[in-house]
Order: structure tokens, then C-alpha cells, then sequence
């Protein structure tokens, strides 16, 4: 999510909610509800003539999994998510090898009910955990048994995604009106957050006797995409239209793994998630529906190339090196006319966006044996750190503990800032940006741009600009379907570049994550954020409509059904 600079809009933009949209984005909230109930329906119907509707469990029997499926695709479509229904865990063919090494640290968590099964850390398949073709996925299985199918599994490749419609209710009013809380930008609105196709092939990081080549293109679709937008990618839906539902390509990369250095070089390229944030932008890959404040406003992702080795078993270092973040190579050099030089940009013509420019990433990750303990420390995508989309300078790291079975927590802290960002107090700044003399001025980005600094001093026409945090989830596994997670968390934008308003924000929420299968899972939830020196909330800058709250309470519920 970007901040805004510059004079009040005088409308929303094209694309944004009408009552129809609205009225079909519910109508597929139905559907997939509708679709839940079907196959439950379905499966209690199974109960009455034994554990199979075709005699035999492949959960007992692997051998029974292909007479149970049948052979069409849409019988074996349907009758996988009904094989699944109430198991954490796919049927496993006792045939597979191994799915780690025997001397790498122990697996942490399970998915189902977590999010992850080893400690994230981004911008690598993870190093020795991964095979091909190891993803569970209905659509796969009902294609196995088509030549198609079968080129697909010869070629190790894998498509899979997943449909992600949610909606919230909230004390907010306005259009826009809930942020900075995030991932629910329109208050008391039903909305399909996110369609999402992975097209993928998992290079085999448990071997140790041959290279092995993967890649993911990852489509997505749907309100989310505003918190991906990259700019120079389709970005005018979110910068020049502001569209309510708009399409982006968070992630297209290529990536070699070598497994004779040391334990293991993996090296990606293309456009991949930043290190090494506990959250990510795809729905399943978190704890709660909403996101934290702490990962709303921090680099998403980098277009570049990321060097990951495992040294050792535990000790694992990262070396990457792109275009900024959220920036493409194509901008870097780029420039447009100045219409307005001065003291910000002296010149006839000014960089497209600053923040474009060669940039590096360092990271050491190390976790012990019983891996119960997992850290990350991380320095992403730094560079002189002009003011720029989102040139952010990034420096932080991730902790994970688990105390059990039950219990874990993961720990996340990072401060960031630019440089030489224009002073919003200073009245030669303001001129500038009215007059098209920033890259980001309404002339050129009339929706979303990054956000000007409330410096210290009206007498200075830039600062730098500074933002610190401290997230903590507490997640607790109820059962092996069942994961509950509480959310605390400290914000402090010093000047307000981030989100807007210069404030402290607390904010806390509770979430649970009920899996009715390893397929279909649903995510309610309820929090509450505090702004604790300016009203931060219900306002919308693209509309010119201050901020005039200084908390916010959110409830909100998505269902992910994966296919």
C-alpha cells in the first residue's frame, strides 16, 4: 500500500466498486460457499455405503486412490476434495522418497493448520526440503491420467492455485477508509481478494548428484493486487486509474540449483518476494485474512537475481542483487521532462523513479537441529535511498521459537527509510509537487503516490524519512485443522511517509484458521488498531477526505479454496 502526496482528488478514479461489481463479487462468495456445503453434502452422502464411493480407502491403501478417483476429470476433480475432506494430510504413496534429508533440521510446523512447514525466508526454494511435483493439488490429480497430464508430471511441472473472495465489517465508513490497516482497503465490503494461478517447477534441493532447474510464473487477480503493484508493471491500474480489482505478476522467475557447492547454491532471477518477511502477499502463505502494519508498508518484492547457500546444515547466506523495490530494470537511466526545475531536481529532465538503481541484498539465516529456533537478519534492497516509489532501505530480521507441538511465535522487527524526501511543511516543497516537479507529482501519478515527509522543520525542503516496527504472532495448534493466532504490534511512522499521518500506531488482533481439508480453509478474525498522536482512519487522500478517527475495530473473514 502507498501513501499519497499532492492536492485532494476530486474523484476515486476508474474502476473502483459500482453496485454491480460489488453485487458479483458476493454472487462468487456464494459460489464457493455454495460449493463448500455441496461437497460436504456429498461426502456425508458417501458415509452410508462405506469409506470409498468406489470400495477401498486410499488412505489405508494407496493403491485404492486411482479405482476411488475415477477417470474423467471432473469425477476426479470432485472426488479428490472429497478423499480429502476431514484429513490434515494428503494419502501418501508409499513409493516417494524421501522429502528431506535425513541430517537437515527437523521440519518445524505442518500445513495444515500452518501457513509454512519450514521457517520462511524468501527469494529461494527452500534448501534441502523440496521435490518435484510435491505440491497437493486437486486440478493436478484430475489431470493425471490425460496425456496432458502425463506431460505435465514427466516435465515436473505443476498448475495450481487458488480462489480467495472475503469480506469485512468494520467502524470505518469511508471508501478507502480502512487504511493503513491493509488487505481490506474498502470498509464493510464483500470482495474477492485474490484468483491466483502458480505455473511452477520445483527444482529437486534434497539430491545431491545432479543440477536441477525450476521456475514459477504466479498471476494474480482481484483487490489485492494494489499491495503488489510494482510500478512499470500494469501499474497504471493503481497510479493513474485506481482500480478497486486490477491484475499483476508478483512473482516470474527462473531458478538453477547446484547441489555440489557446499550444502547446496540455489540462484533465482526474475521478479520474486523480498526477504524475509514472516507474511507474504499470497493468501495462503499467512496466519490471519489481514496483514500487520509491519509488512503493509515494507519492500514486497525485488526484480533481480538472489544467491541463497546452505554453508551448512544450519547456516544458510543470501546475496542478491536487483533494481530497487517494487521498481523494473527498465526504469533504471529512464528519464522524463522537468517542468519545474529546482533545489530537488536542479535539471531539465528527472529520473522516472529514483529509487530505480542498482541495489543489494544480504542475508544470513541460521536454525538449530531440532529446528525450534530459526533467525534471519537481513539488509534488502540498499542503495543512496533517494525518495523514490518504494526505495526502501531495509534492515532487519525474523525470529521464530517453538515451545511445542502447540505452541510457537514468530518475531519480526525492521527500520527502513529514504532520503531526501520533499518536506510537506515547507511551502517550496508543496509548490514543487503541484507544479510537476517530482517524478511523482499529480501530473504524472495521479492515485497512490508516494507519500511526501512531515519533517521536523518547516525551514528545510527535505528529510529523511524513517519507519520502525515490532510485530510478535503468537499462534497456538488446536488441533491438527486448527490454528489460532494473536497478533501484537508497535508502529512508528516518525514522519508520516509511510502511511500518511506522522504517528505511533499499537494494534492487535486475534485469528483463526479452520482447514476443512488440506484444500479448503477459513480464516475469521477481529482486530483493532490505535493511531496515538493524530487521527489516522476513515479518511481517503485520493478523495480529499481527512482522516477523522484515531482507532479502527475489524472484523473480517475470507474462505481460500484451493484447487
Amino acid at each position: 500500500m502507498r501513501s499519497v502526496i499532492g492536492a485532494a482528488r476530486a474523484r476515486e478514479g476508474a474502476g473502483n466498486n459500482s453496485l454491480g461489481e460489488t453485487v458479483k463479487i458476493a454472487f462468487l462468495a456464494c459460489v464457493a460457499l455454495a460449493a463448500f456445503g455441496l461437497i460436504d453434502a456429498a461426502q456425508a452422502g458417501d458415509a452410508g455405503r462405506g469409506a470409498c464411493a468406489y470400495g477401498g480407502d486410499p488412505y489405508k491403501n494407496y493403491n485404492c486412490l486411482e479405482p476411488y478417483l475415477g477417470s474423467d476429470f471432473l469425477s476426479r476433480f470432485i472426488n479428490y476434495y472429497r478423499l480429502e475432506w476431514g484429513h490434515d494430510v494428503a494419502p501418501a504413496d508409499p513409493k516417494l522418497p524421501p522429502g528431506r534429508r535425513d541430517y537437515w533440521p527437523a521440519t518445524p510446523q505442518t500445513l495444515p493448520p500452518m501457513p509454512f512447514t519450514e521457517w520462511p525466508y524468501g527469494g529461494s526454494t527452500n534448501l534441502g526440503v523440496t521435490r518435484p511435483n510435491s505440491v497437493d493439488s486437486p486440478l493436478m490429480v484430475a489431470m493425471a491420467n490425460t496425456p496432458f497430464g502425463h506431460w505435465l508430471d514427466d516435465m515436473h511441472i505443476q498448475v495450481y492455485g487458488w480462489l480467495d473472495p472475503g469480506g469485512n465489517l468494520s467502524t470505518n465508513t469511508v471508501r478507502g477508509g480502512n487504511a493503513p490497516a491493509a488487505y481490506s482497503y474498502n470498509p464493510n465490503n464483500v470482495q474477492l481478494d485474490q484468483a491466483v494461478l502458480y505455473i511452477e517447477r520445483l527444482p529437486d534441493t534434497v539430491q545431491k548428484d545432479h543440477i536441477d532447474w525450476g521456475f514459477r510464473i504466479a498471476p494474480i487477480y482481484g483487490e489485492n493486487y494494489r499491495y503488489t503493484t510494482a510500478f512499470g508493471l500494469w501499474s497504471y491500474q493503481l497510479l493513474n486509474q485506481n482500480k478497486n480489482n486490477g491484475y499483476d505478476m508478483p512473482m516470474a522467475y527462473g531458478e538453477v540449483f547446484i547441489p555440489w557447492v557446499m550444502e547446496g547454491l540455489n540462484i533465482r532471477f526474475g521478479r520474486y518476494i523480498s526477504i524475509p518477511d514472516i507474511e507474504a502477499q499470497l493468501a495462503p502463505n499467512n496466519y490471519m485474512y489481514s496483514h500487520s502494519m509491519t509488512y503493509t508498508f515494507d519492500n514486497y518484492t525485488n526484480t533481480g537475481i538472489e544467491a541463497t547457500l546452505a554453508a551448512t546444515k544450519n547456516w544458510i547466506l543470501q546475496a542478491g542483487f536487483s533494481a530497487g523495490t517494487e521498481s523494473l530494470p527498465w526504469h533504471v537511466g529512464a528519464r522524463i521532462a522537468n517542468p519545474f526545475p529546482s533545489a530537488l531536481y536542479p535539471m531539465q529532465t528527472m529520473p522516472k523513479d529514483p529509487g530505480a538503481v542498482p541495489s543489494f541484498t544480504l542475508g544470513v539465516r541460521w536454525s538449530s537441529d531440532d529446528g525450534n529456533d530459526n533467525i534471519n537478519l537481513v539488509a534488502n534492497a540498499i542503495n543512496g535511498g533517494l525518495w523514490g516509489y518504494n526505495n526502501l532501505q531495509w534492515y532487519g530480521g525474523t525470529y521464530y521459537h517453538k515451545f511445542n507441538d502447540q505452541w510457537h511465535i514468530s518475531i519480526e522487527s525492521y527500520n527502513e527509510h529514504q532520503n531526501n524526501v520533499p518536506n510537506l511543511l515547507n511551502a517550496s516543497a508543496l509548490a514543487i509537487i503541484a507544479n510537476g516537479g517530482t517524478p511523482f507529482s499529480p501530473q504524472y501519478m495521479p492515485f497512490n503516490a508516494p507519500g511526501g515527509a512531515i519533517c521536523k522543520s518547516a525551514a528545510v525542503l527535505s528529510c529523511t524519512a524513517e519507519f520502525q516496527t515490532a510485530l510478535m504472532y503468537l499462534n497456538y495448534k488446536a488441533t491438527p485443522l486448527d490454528n489460532i493466532s494473536y497478533r501484537a504490534e508497535f508502529v512508528d511512522d516518525y514522519q508520516g511517509q509511510r502511511t500518511g499521518t506522522k504517528t505511533r500506531y499499537i494494534e492487535t488482533g486475534i485469528g483463526w484458521q479452520h482447514w476443512f481439508s488440506p484444500q479448503i480453509e477459513v480464516r475469521p478474525e477481529v482486530s483493532y488498531y490505535k493511531s496515538l498522536d493524530a487521527f489516522a482512519f476513515n479518511g481517503n487522500p485520493n478523495l480529499g477526505i481527512p482522516a477523522n478517527r484515531n482507532y479502527a475495530i475489524i472484523g473480517a473473514a475470507d474462505i481460500i479454496i484451493h484447487f
